[in-house]
């Protein structure tokens, strides 16, 4: 039985062997299935959702095609608003998400001893290994009347922001951080430290060394790091459930309709996708992916 099996296994070694692209194939096939069966006819059938309506008697949702959920999300100044916050809200925590990863970058890369990059390194890693809603309960704990950011406030006279816009600010900042940090992070290790001798020889100073040699070097990794920390702001609901009082994002008024009514929750899911497209593509147009 098994001096049947090895020739049989040979041949196809062989055949495999001399034709590359079928191995190719055969390699891409299980990732290829998965993203065209399961994801991409997914996310056809939510915008097909869209253009369905339901009947405001039984809920029941009825097919058809009509753009009534799109003109509803138009003409309504609420949703708007909820709209333009949250792609607001995304952005803002992609700034300070880099804001806070140059700094810590440049000292992990450039300035810290060996143990103490590697503590840093573990520190920055270290959200990623605890549960999300573990992570947002802590937050809402800190923010709390009696959690430890009002109790190290005291004694200044002065109070935590408590619950609401600048809370789910920086919840998604604490979130989404390292998907910013360790890419800048690598990259600044990969600059040679002849560059910064270079710049200090002819005379520029700390900060215009980081300003023309750091940063048009880090542009790609910041970048690969801002489509991470934008897409799922966008996308987020739970933290701002958690800590953002009366705040409304996208992924809140989405969550309050998948029952209530379908088609208008996937009408709204158009919102978050186009505008990463448009992220996506502006920071295509930008050509800093090309780097990476």
């Amino acid at each position: 039985m098994h001096d049947m099996r090895r020739p049989t296994a040979h041949r196809l070694s062989t055949a495999l062997h001399a034709r590359p692209r079928l191995r190719l194939y055969g390699l891409l096939s299980l990732p290829l299935l998965w993203m065209f069966g399961v994801y991409l006819v997914s996310l056809a059938m939510l915008l097909v959702t869209a253009f369905w309506t339901t009947d405001p008697f039984t809920s029941k949702v009825i097919p058809g095609f009509t753009t009534r959920n799109f003109e509803n999300i138009l003409t309504t100044s609420s949703y708007l608003n909820t709209a333009g916050r949250t792609v607001g809200i995304a952005f803002l925590v992609t700034l300070l998400c880099a804001v806070f990863a140059l700094p810590l970058g440049i000292f992990m890369a450039k300035v810290a001893s060996a143990r103490w990059r590697n503590f840093l390194a573990m520190a920055i890693t270290l959200p990623l290994w605890a549960g999300y809603l573990v992570k947002v309960f802590a937050m809402r704990i800190s923010f709390g009347e009696n959690g430890p950011v009002n109790w190290l406030l005291d004694p200044f006279g002065l109070s935590g922001p408590g619950y609401g816009l600048p809370a789910v600010v920086l919840t998604l900042t604490y979130l989404w951080f390292p998907f910013m940090a360790l890419p800048v992070y690598t990259a600044i290790r990969q600059i040679p430290p002849n560059l910064f001798d270079a710049a200090s020889d002819l005379g520029a100073g700390t900060w215009r060394v980081i300003r023309t040699v750091v940063l048009p070097l880090l542009m790609p990794a910041m970048i690969a790091g801002s489509v991470f920390t934008f897409s799922l702001s966008m996308g987020d609901f739970i933290g701002t459930q958690f800590v953002g009082a009366k705040v409304q994002m996208l992924g809140t008024v989405i969550n309050q309709n998948v029952n209530l009514n379908p088609p208008l929750a996937a009408a709204l899911s158009v919102i978050p996708i186009v505008a990463v497209g448009l992220y996506l593509f502006a920071v295509r147009r930008t050509g800093a992916l090309k780097e990476l």
